[in-house]
């Protein structure tokens, strides 16, 4: 009996599908499998790592989160600049992307085209380019200390300072060292005191960099979004009376809630992921305050030949990037109204279309 026009569908559909089915497995999960065999294993680089290592079980992903030791520290210190990296990075761009996106799509605006490729135009060029020239603006005798000294401020030495933010603060107001409270040892091998130093004098010119440098993408997904939203809702809720900030945070924000979700995802992991800026900037100096968890597993794997370590880094930082997506997106999650929020609801539309009728009688 025959199977009709429709009965090789299948064999063709696979046959479609088998290239890209085969790059994916020989490029991305065989590749995964390995560098995941590899954490638990004590490969030195040299060889097959199947033929030329045995498994060590945990001991990878024991030495940099539970013994005290020189690997626990660095990972600790590499997570704390990696931290306050991400806190100031990713709102800030993210507002910053939206407050520029809603600025080039006012039509008030002349020269809409020329202010977005503007600030679109620092997000396409080359990192290593805008990385070296940041360097030459903000070192000791570069742009950013002369003008500085021209407004009678004296300039740190940006790239050679450690110092702490925070602990910079609170030097000025006569706190020097760290408290009883705070001198006890902390996750990671790090007492409290360091965990509160806040970010670098040095990170700080890497979270400019970063800002300046992503806000022009996310600009356009904000851009992109506030352009699909119908002009009839912003009209409804200005005759509804809502000023220009209510219309924004109540119904425009609201709307854009997915283009959020991706953009902070996206920041979420490129902040995470943060290397090349790291790699031209000092290789983690000064005093380990540039060490990132991306570079840390590049150089416990390329320069100390601890493949097994560096790539227990590796899935640890892959953890920590999918637990805080998985998080942020519970946060931005739509919530159930509830009865009492679908009552309200309801006697908000009622009060929609009776303001509406009225309009219309007159």
């Amino acid at each position: 009996m025959s199977k009709g026009i429709r009965g090789a569908e299948g064999r063709y559909g696979w046959a479609f599908v088998a290239p890209a089915i085969i790059i994916i497995g020989v490029f991305l999960v065989i590749p995964i499998a390995l560098a995941l065999y590899v954490s638990f294993s004590n490969w030195n680089g040299l060889g097959s790592p199947v033929g030329n290592s045995s498994l060590v079980g945990g001991a990878n992903y024991s030495k940099v989160l539970i013994e005290p030791g020189l690997a626990q520290r660095d990972f600790g210190t590499s997570i704390r600049n990696n931290l306050y990296y991400v806190i100031i990075v990713v709102p800030v761009q993210t507002a910053l992307a939206l407050l520029l996106a809603v600025q080039v799509n006012r039509r008030i605006l002349r020269g809409r085209g020329f202010f977005r490729t503007a600030f679109y135009f620092p997000s396409v060029t080359s990192s290593v380019a805008i990385t070296t020239i940041f360097i030459f603006l903000f070192t000791a005798s570069g742009a950013v200390n002369a003008i500085l000294a021209w407004l009678g401020v004296n300039g740190p030495n940006w790239f050679a300072d450690p110092s702490g933010v925070i602990h910079n603060l609170l030097a000025g107001v006569g706190v020097t060292k760290a408290p009883p409270a705070l001198a006890t040892p902390g996750p990671l091998g790090l007492a409290w005191w360091d965990w509160i130093s806040g970010p670098s004098v040095a990170m700080c010119v890497l979270i400019i960099l970063a800002i300046f440098t992503t806000s022009g993408t996310f600009m356009l997904l904000f851009l992109a979004a506030l352009q699909n939203i119908s002009g009839d809702i912003e009209e409804a809720a200005l005759v509804d009376g809502a000023g220009s900030v209510r219309r924004f945070f109540s119904v425009t924000l609201p709307m854009m809630k997915p283009t959020l979700f991706t953009v902070l995802t996206l920041g979420l992991i490129g902040t995470w992921q943060v290397f090349d800026q790291i790699y031209l900037t000092g290789k983690g100096a000064p005093g380990k305050t540039l060490l990132t968890p991306a570079y840390l597993a590049y150089d416990t794997s390329f320069k100390g030949l601890n493949w097994g370590q560096g790539a227990a880094i590796s899935f640890i930082l892959f953890i920590i990037i999918v637990s805080l997506t998985l998080f942020q997106r519970w946060v931005l999650r739509d919530r159930d109204l509830g009865r009492s929020g679908a009552r309200r609801a309801a006697r908000a539309e009622k009060k929609l279309r009776h303001d509406a009728a009225l309009g219309a009688q007159r």
